[in-house]
């Protein structure tokens, strides 16, 4: 695996995985995102169920698989930063999607 992209997945992803697990079981989880091909699950919360499982997997026993996800989240965290809108985020479509994909753009 490409170490940039396991720092670069580590350093998008500023959620644990408790408080990752936490959001996902949210209303305002389930509130956003694109929905997938069957409807019901959003693309970003199966994401975020994915990342919890990846942040509690050793490093040395990821796959292809795994490599390839981490690419995507890093990928997404890093557009949507860039689409921030103006104005308070807090309780924001934005901020929520961001939470999804295992970042809080209002974590320090």
């Amino acid at each position: 695996m490409p170490s940039d992209t396991y720092a670069d997945f580590r350093s998008a992803v500023n959620m644990t995985p408790a408080e990752l697990d936490k959001w996902l079981a949210t209303d305002e989880s389930h509130s956003v995102g694109q929905k997938g091909p069957a409807g019901g699950e959003s693309v970003g919360h199966d994401s975020g169920r994915k990342i919890v499982k990846l942040l509690h997997t050793k490093k040395a026993d990821l796959t292809d698989t795994d490599t390839a996800h981490m690419a995507k989240v890093v990928g997404y965290v890093h557009r949507h930063l860039a689409q921030r809108p103006s104005g308070d985020i807090e309780e924001s479509n934005w901020r929520y999607s961001l939470m999804n994909w295992g970042h809080d753009p209002l974590k320090k």
